[in-house]
């Protein structure tokens, strides 16, 4: 049988992939000039390849309808995925977090390997290929036409499986503009609402990130708060990171995907009820904190009050929690209050900050919605309303936390798409 794969990225490659060991003749459609091109920029050009964590343990990662993926999970693992790449030569290491890369640091080496496999399993590879239509007849799939980008020329593929892979709507460079919305669109598929999802987070306070801006925090505790209720919506402990609006980092971005599903977030956005509270001493208690100030205030006795916290603080952080304390900068350390020594220790245990919105979509590492899952079969990944037509990867409703789990979903949805094809 002969199975088109529309996309050549993560989840695109392991679909053709896997379809070719089931003895089809496979077409990947690529519409960049090569294969893989959002994969090259993940992790920061060093590929966070998967995670280290048992797979049981992977749906609880994934807030954006991880139930759905327990076959694909199932059907292929993060082993899996490294038992490749260890076959072409690329090992692998745990890094923090359970983080898996690439010994190299190069995500090209990644890329290179899921190449070589390709080409052992005789698939072809059509560059600069847009699909523009998926033909059907009688609700079952008989081909679809595509552009070659260079020439415009139009070309028609008749085929029995097409497996859609074609990303979501982040990092459009990249070749993910949404083309796979459309197509699935137009075959009667339903798009949930699309949003970025692991994004940075603008802040109300943009003066104060702007002064702090590219300050990295590590182990650090966050919690981000609901004000209309006082509850804590979402607490992790890690690296953050500020920008000229507001905020990044591991954590921040971990926590992108769980605000957005909040009911009613983007009032409570508008209205300034979600505030994001840093504990920048989580290892000490206020009262030991406390403490620490004593000893350092009086080893620093006779200085300035603004010369005092270096032991304390990042330099950069210095001046922005001096004023935030409303203790005169001038005043001698001896003279520091015990009112002002409280304040200063809750202002360090609770840095507050107070989310306005999620960053741009461009800014997204992924895109949260896409193809209903209610309208795919998740053992097969097979359309429920085209027979023959498939989907894998970031285009389905399906999205998780950073730490791997994203680019293990490509992989596992891929392979289960290709293998029932």
């Amino acid at each position: 049988m002969k199975v088109v794969v529309i996309g050549g990225g993560p989840a695109g490659m392991l679909a053709a992939i896997s379809a070719s060991k089931q003895n089809n003749e496979v077409i990947i459609l690529e519409k960049m000039e090569k294969c893989g091109k959002k994969l090259l920029i993940t992790g920061k050009g060093r590929c966070n390849i998967t995670s280290n964590l048992d797979i049981s343990e992977f749906i609880s990662n994934v807030p954006g309808n991880g139930r759905f993926l327990y076959s694909a999970f199932s059907n292929f693992t993060n082993l899996d995925i490294i038992e490749i790449l260890k076959k072409h030569g690329v090992k692998v290491k745990n890094e923090r977090g359970n983080r898996i890369f690439p010994e190299s640091d190069r995500s090209l080496d990644v890329l290179n390997a899921l190449l070589k496999e390709l080409k052992q399993c005789k698939v072809e590879i059509r560059t600069n290929a847009e699909v523009v239509d998926i033909k059907t007849e009688n609700e079952n799939v008989i081909g679809m036409t595509y552009k070659n980008t260079k020439t415009n020329n139009m070309e028609f593929i008749t085929a029995g499986k097409v497996i859609v892979a074609t990303g979501g709507k982040s990092y459009s460079k990249t070749g993910s503009t949404g083309d796979g919305y459309i197509l699935a669109k137009k075959l009667g598929h339903h798009i949930t609402e699309i949003k970025p999802s692991l994004v940075p987070l603008i802040c109300k306070e943009k003066k104060l990130c702007q002064s702090l801006e590219g300050l990295s925090l590590r182990n650090v505790e966050i919690k981000f708060v609901n004000c209309e209720n006082k509850k804590v919506i979402y607490e992790d402990f890690g690296e953050m990171v500020f920008t000229k609006l507001g905020i990044s980092g591991p954590t921040i971005l971990s926590a992108s995907a769980h605000l957005l599903r909040l009911k009613q977030i983007d009032r409570l956005l508008q209205e300034d009820k979600i505030v994001l509270q840093i504990d920048l001493k989580p290892a000490l208690s206020e009262e030991v904190l406390d403490r620490r100030m004593i000893k350092d205030f009086t080893e620093f006795k006779n200085k300035q009050f603004k010369n005092s916290l270096d032991e304390l603080l990042p330099k950069k952080m210095i001046e922005p929690v001096i004023r935030l304390s409303n203790i005169p900068e001038e005043k001698r350390v001896n003279e520091v209050t015990k009112e002002e020594r409280h304040t200063l220790v809750q202002l360090l245990k609770k840095f507050t900050l107070t989310i306005k919105n999620f960053g741009d979509i461009e800014e997204a590492i992924i895109t949260a919605g896409g193809v209903d899952i209610k309208e795919v079969n998740s053992s097969t990944m097979e359309s429920k309303i085209i027979k023959g037509l498939y989907f894998a990867g970031e285009i389905l409703d399906v999205d998780a936390y950073t730490g791997g789990f994203n680019l293990q979903i490509a992989y596992s949805t891929g392979y289960t798409a290709g293998r029932n094809s």
